[in-house]
Formats: C-alpha cells, sequence, structure tokens
C-alpha cells in the first residue's frame, strides 16, 4: 500500500491512465472486428450511382456521426445533407425527394423517431434506405435494403451504458465508406479545393503538400 502523499498520487494517476487506456483498446478492437460484408459494397456503389441526394438521419450521438457524415460526403463531391429525426415531423422531411438515398445511424435500431422517419420517406420516393446498426433484432433493419452491421459490441463505460466503442464504430463505418466513395468517383484535390477553399484544408487542397492534419 502507498505510504506517502506522492506514492498515492502516482498509484491514483497509473489507475486513470490504465483506465484511459482500457477505453481506447475496447474502441480499437470493435473497430477492427467489423465485419465488411457485400453490404457494405453495395452501399458505396449505390451511393456512386444515386440521382438525387444523401440524407443521413439519426437521433441522439448517433445523430452527430450522421451529421458528420454529411459534412465528410459533401467536402468529397457528394451532395448530402441530415435531418433531424423530430424536426423531419415539422416540415423538415420537405428535403427529402425521389432518387434520394437515405443512411439512419442507430445502434440499437429502435429509436421511433428514426423508425417513423423512413416510413414517411418511403412515401416521398426514397430510392434506398441503408441502416447502420448494432442490435440484431430492431426495426430498422426491417426498413433498411441493406444493413451495415457494427456487430454486437460492449461499452467500456463502468456503467455500460456511455456509448463511446459504438460510436466510434459507426464513425469508422461513416469514414470507409465516404473515402471508398470518393476514390471510385475520381474525386481530385482540385474538386476536392473547389468545395473546401478555406483554412488549413483549402490551402493544402491546392499545393502538392500532402496535409499531416487538420
Amino acid at each position: 500500500m502507498p505510504t506517502s502523499r506522492d506514492e498515492r498520487t502516482r498509484a491514483m494517476l497509473l489507475d486513470i491512465k490504465e483506465r484511459m487506456q482500457a477505453v481506447l483498446q475496447a474502441e480499437a478492437e470493435a473497430i477492427a472486428a467489423i465485419n465488411l460484408t457485400e453490404d457494405f459494397v453495395h452501399t458505396v456503389e449505390v451511393m456512386q450511382n444515386c440521382q438525387g441526394k444523401i440524407i443521413t438521419t439519426g437521433i441522439g450521438k448517433a445523430g452527430y456521426i450522421a451529421k458528420k457524415f454529411a459534412a465528410t460526403l459533401c467536402s468529397g463531391a457528394t451532395p448530402a445533407d441530415f435531418i433531424h429525426p423530430a424536426e423531419a415531423a415539422h416540415g423538415d422531411l420537405g428535403l427529402v425527394g425521389q432518387r434520394d438515398v437515405m443512411i439512419a445511424f442507430s445502434t440499437s435500431g429502435k429509436s421511433r423517431e428514426v423508425i417513423e422517419i423512413l416510413e414517411l420517406s418511403r412515401h416521398l420516393g426514397v430510392d434506398t434506405i441503408i441502416g447502420v446498426t448494432s442490435h440484431p433484432e430492431s426495426d430498422l433493419r426491417e426498413q433498411s435494403d441493406f444493413v451495415l452491421d457494427m456487430g454486437i459490441i460492449e461499452e467500456p463505460c463502468p456503467l455500460g451504458l456511455t456509448p463511446s466503442a459504438s460510436m466510434a464504430v459507426m464513425n469508422a463505418i461513416s469514414d470507409a465508406i465516404a473515402l471508398a466513395l470518393m476514390e471510385q468517383k475520381g474525386v481530385t484535390r482540385e474538386d476536392y479545393g473547389l468545395r473546401h477553399h478555406g483554412g488549413y484544408l483549402g490551402r493544402a487542397a491546392r499545393t502538392d503538400n500532402v496535409p499531416h492534419n487538420t
């Protein structure tokens, strides 16, 4: 047992560091365990051939991932927008049109607001619905033409509740899709720069230097 204040402090800091390392390890393992099925390939193909817009949706923390995904797509020359499921019920569903592709993010796949927006979007002519989800039994799977399965994920949260590993997986899947789509579309640095002309990335896109960070 530590006998001095300094020793107790060092022991506490070590515990914190070990806990943080365990969280990082859990998230890395969850990402590494993703099974890239044919639905992942079909998703990129569907998005590449989309004649309308890519619409993303999700609620809670999954909604933040969906919104970030739409922003990444736009940077990569793919028109996309995010619709909040709650706001959709108050007019934002007007953004949805025929030939659009909708990608819904929900770990449980059971969020009522998300399922509702998918059902209503079908009536507005959405071509394809893609679900990003984890739970094996969910309404989202039934609503989706393609399912990007996150796998069964155990959250490293001490309560087993805070979505951290699941959000890491969700974000990794969205990044993999976005970057694979950019490559399939042959997006150039010039294309990227035209859509991201400001800030560090905008300057980097107009030079031959490959950016190391943002």
